[in-house]
């Protein structure tokens, strides 16, 4: 194996796969990336062989020097070649392979050579394509991962809570995260005549979503074991979480008896500022006594004090409520939103609320109250 290329090139490249590798690999060639060399092309490859794996092509273009002169395969430990590109002051960096793994990577008068691990010992990653396929503006896709995943569980007893479902219906997809006490859900079109419902790691999505780009398309393929996610030059395969998802949609409230309409970044500031009391438990409970002539955020703890701040707010509308719920919660449900102005609907004090964008009807937050005895 012998190739020269853009240092800018790879280490985009490099970076971009290295997501996938865990710091606690049982397979010693996984800690590492794959790196085969074909004519004309580069294929960077890494895994941590459960979860997710991540692969990258390079190719020969007119923006960016890339050039082979030996065919070959090298697994190289992922900490190491990321700290040598890095390092190396050079706008072009060599890759060659001097005896069986022993990999040279030098550019300008900086030379290192590494052990690499020979690929032949690398496990065979199946990244074929599942039949269904269909495609997805970018900034969508990283919307429906922003607006859910936080909602998800991060307790591994409960794997089908870690993730988010995904079901698709007569080109309608409903997304929905849940950990039993909060449920983010986002629905939208997607120009494909599949019926699917799959549960994917709610962690594989964060790092799709700080992969790819805001512009362009994303192709989805899916079927009952995993599902890919197609971006340029870039493939990140994930399995899926077995399991059922439980059925969420009893859970919203079909009518509603009170409604707040607050500007977002008000009702943010008083809860953050109402969450820094909590409980026994270090949980932040926040209180919200809700009526049409004034709206009052407050928090008390008999070990640190209280706290009370009348709410700006545009409209109450309904009959005086009071109800209490995690702060950090409700401050998540609707940083998330990311949206000027929240509408927050209730039904009693103990049933759960929701919270939505007034000018997107597709995402809907819901929260579950708590009770409180002050």
């Amino acid at each position: 194996m012998k190739f020269k290329v853009a240092k800018k090139t790879i280490s985009t490249g490099l970076i971009t796969v290295s997501r996938a590798i865990s710091a606690n690999t049982p397979i010693p060639a996984l800690s590492g990336i794959k790196i085969d060399c074909a004519k004309n092309t580069l294929i960077l490859t890494a895994s941590n062989n459960s979860d997710i794996s991540i692969q990258t092509i390079i190719e020969k273009n007119d923006e960016d020097f890339f050039e082979v002169y030996e065919e070959g395969s090298v697994v190289i430990e992922a900490k190491y070649i990321l700290e040598i590109v890095r390092k190396i002051d050079s706008d072009l960096i060599d890759f060659s392979i001097v005896d069986g793994s022993l990999t040279k990577i030098s550019g300008d008068s900086a030379e290192f050579n590494i052990n690499g691990v020979k690929a032949s010992d690398y496990p065979n990653i199946d990244f074929s394509k599942p039949l269904q396929n269909f495609k997805i503006d970018a900034d969508t896709i990283r919307s429906v991962i922003s607006q859910t995943t936080f909602a998800s569980s991060d307790e591994v007893s409960r794997p089908i809570f870690t993730g988010v479902n995904f079901s698709a219906k007569d080109g309608i997809m409903e997304c929905i995260a849940t950990d039993s006490f909060r449920l983010a859900k986002k629905t939208i079109n997607i120009l494909a005549p599949y019926n699917f419902n799959i549960t994917i790691p709610a962690k594989t999505l964060k790092e799709v979503e700080k992969i790819i780009d805001r512009e362009g398309e994303v192709e989805i393929a899916v079927n009952e074991k995993k599902v890919q996610f197609y971006f340029g030059a870039t493939l990140i395969q994930t399995r899926l979480i077995d399991g059922k998802f439980p059925d969420t949609s009893r859970l919203i409230p079909e009518e509603f008896f009170s409604n707040l309409i607050v500007d977002s970044r008000d009702i943010l500031s008083a809860i953050d500022r109402a969450s820094f009391i909590k409980n026994n438990d270090g949980i932040p409970i926040v209180k919200l006594t809700l009526a049409p002539d004034e709206v009052i955020v407050s928090s008390k703890s008999q070990e640190v004090g209280s706290s009370v701040e009348k709410l700006v707010y545009e409209k109450y509308s309904g009959e005086p409520l009071t109800i209490s719920f995690r702060g950090n919660y409700v401050y998540d449900a609707i940083r998330f939103l990311s949206t000027s102005q929240v509408s927050v609907e209730f039904t009693t004090d103990m049933k759960p609320f929701v919270i939505r964008d007034i000018e997107d009807d597709s995402i809907i937050q819901l929260i579950l109250p708590v009770r409180t005895y002050n």
